[in-house]
């Protein structure tokens, strides 16, 4: 983006994602050196107040841009081609779509995506190294407990360099467990953390992207076709001070009772071992404990 008049002493533009300005008396543009601070007679300009909604709404976008490419990973849907290709010009889309790995017709048609291009397909980089083209009319992004190769794919990143915008084959998994009892309901792993209050139990439940409802912490996961609501109790607001995370139930949207544990799907699993794990983590650490 070039560089903007803003009066008569200063040019403003947006640089790596705020509002900057420099000096419109310079010569050439190697001599407009930039200022440290907006200046504060054109903080008020209607040229710096747009560039900052600009810069607001990128940032907007980008966030957009990420989510719709987690849920669709999260989700496992199945993506058209088309569509991919039509949103990879786009900056905010490339960096969420970039490296995620793609599926396409088969196992073995799998790969760190690298371009999009509406007549040639997806190109993605596969375990052998190999640049190969993937042209199925859709392509999945397998949450990673669904990748077989998880490992290798892992490893093969780390050679690589591969930084996901979009956290995948390196996002905390927990596969279920052989032989699950059939006749459980509940997970207590991760029961009984204590936070000082309901209220930092809850902003940490709401800034990890989970709801609250009533007085679990629940979140929605689609899994193999099915809705699944995972959920974490909460301790009653109302009577203690404190406040402690419960067990780990799931439901779905079929039948509003707890599931047995046998029947929640591997990805509904993880996704709320994930949830209870991470409120655990955040509990408030007995001074004893911290040393």
């Amino acid at each position: 983006m070039g560089w903007l008049a803003a009066g008569g002493t200063y040019e403003v533009a947006l640089v790596e994602g705020r509002v900057v300005a420099r000096s419109a008396s310079a010569k050439s543009p190697a001599q407009g050196k930039r200022e440290r601070t907006l200046p504060a007679e054109i903080r008020d300009r209607p040229e710096v107040i747009e560039l900052q909604r600009f810069a607001e709404w990128l940032d907007r976008h980008a966030a957009e841009c990420a989510a719709q490419v987690d849920n669709w990973m999260v989700s496992s849907l199945p993506v058209p081609t088309g569509l991919l290709a039509q949103v990879w010009p786009d900056e905010a889309w490339q960096a969420a779509l970039r490296d995620v790995v793609v599926v396409g017709e088969g196992p073995d048609e799998a790969g760190f995506l690298r371009d999009a291009d509406e007549s040639d397909g997806l190109r993605v980089v596969n375990l052998d190294g190999e640049t190969v083209r993937l042209t199925a009319p859709t392509v999945t992004m397998p949450h990673p407990v669904l990748l077989p190769d998880l490992e290798e794919l892992r490893t093969f990143a780390a050679e690589l360099g591969v930084v996901q915008g979009v956290e995948q084959i390196h996002r905390a998994t927990w596969p279920k467990p052989a032989g699950t009892d059939g006749r459980a309901d509940r997970v207590t792993e991760f029961a009984g953390a204590e936070y000082r209050s309901w209220f930092h139990l809850s902003s940490r439940a709401t800034s990890l992207g989970y709801t609250i409802s009533g007085s679990s912490i629940v979140h929605r996961v689609r899994d193999a076709g099915r809705v699944f609501t995972a959920s974490v109790g909460m301790s009653d607001p109302y009577t203690e001070e404190k406040a402690w995370t419960g067990g780990l139930t799931w439901s779905h949207e079929d039948a509003y009772r707890r599931l047995p544990l046998s029947e929640v799907g591997p990805v509904a699993w993880s996704e709320g071992m994930r949830m209870a794990a991470a409120l655990h983590a955040g509990r408030t650490v007995p001074t004893d404990d911290a040393r």
